[in-house]
């Protein structure tokens, strides 16, 4: 099943639910980055997480998610964007690749010891003006609950979160999530209500290996509730790293730094951290750059 996001609000206005598969992003992202099972599980909550926030994104705007942390890993980033109207394009990176962690006593991935303690930093970029940004204390570094925390203490939106990904050695079986956030006027029972339904659905990642697409996830929250879907997008990969944004990095070094970089190396490398596609600039065009940078004193 090719990955998807779908959203929803419940009939009687109460909440709204945006749920979404996004295993072939954590397979890509668990590949290119060789990411252990653990990172792999980690990583791939909060790329879901970024994916299903993303389906608000409007136009240019973007929405990045970062994890600082004492943990293993060291930290986590996921970035989403809109490459077209329907479709969000995520990637995203572990400071730490190859973490691995004893299982938890439930026996499942210890994503919480792998990230540790920390800030989950939460910025939305708009086409016009200043860039918003939310800071909050992890909770566990479930990443999930962080996420819920953040809706509710930032946004001032209660919220449930639910991610997944089932991972192993060989990659990646599943993965998706489902948030949903209670509307304005709902009554208060309804962060209640939807916490005892979250509590009763299967595991997200159970769902989708059972053939559940998005808008079965979204139905299995919402339980006899019944829903009003409204949009639907597909979710890709997407880097928007390219050879001029290396060479605008280089010249931010100044004309001192190329010099010495051009003294002592044949050539420069640079690898992006979110897709590792690899840059190589002879020493021909690192002085080219200098031309460049003295052209403009």
């Amino acid at each position: 099943m090719s990955d998807g996001i779908v959203t929803a609000t419940a009939a009687d206005g109460s909440f709204s639910i945006v749920a979404g598969i996004t295993t072939s992003l954590v397979r890509e992202t668990q590949i290119r980055h060789e990411l252990s099972p653990t990172a792999s599980a980690a990583l791939g909550r909060l790329l879901t997480g970024a994916a299903l926030l993303g389906a608000s994104l409007k136009g240019r705007e973007r929405l990045s998610l970062q994890i600082a942390s004492d943990g293993p890993l060291r930290g986590l980033v996921a970035d989403v964007a809109l490459e077209a109207p329907d479709t969000i394009g995520a990637r995203g990176y572990s400071r730490r690749s190859h973490v691995d962690i004893p299982l938890n006593a439930r026996g499942k991935f210890d994503v919480g010891g792998a990230v540790g303690r920390g800030y989950l930093h939460v910025t939305r970029s708009f086409e016009v003006g200043q860039p918003y940004v939310g800071v909050v204390p992890l909770v566990s570094g479930e990443i999930g609950e962080d996420l819920a925390a953040y809706l509710s203490q930032s946004q001032q939106i209660p919220s449930v979160v639910a991610l997944g990904v089932l991972a192993n050695p060989s990659g990646i079986g599943a993965a998706g999530g489902v948030i949903a956030q209670v509307l304005p006027g709902a009554d208060e029972s309804t962060v209640a209500r939807l916490e005892e339904l979250a509590a009763a659905m299967p595991p997200v990642t159970a769902q989708i290996a059972a053939g559940a697409g998005p808008r079965e996830l979204a139905l299995a929250l919402a339980g006899e509730l019944p829903l009003r879907f409204i949009g639907e997008y597909r979710v890709v990969f997407a880097c928007r790293c390219s050879r001029e944004r290396v060479e605008v990095a280089l010249i931010g070094l100044g004309r001192d730094e190329l010099r010495k970089i051009v003294a002592e190396q044949p050539q420069t490398e640079a690898v992006c951290e979110f897709c590792k596609k690899r840059y190589v600039l002879s020493r021909a065009e690192v002085e080219n750059l200098i031309e460049r940078l003295e052209a403009r004193s």
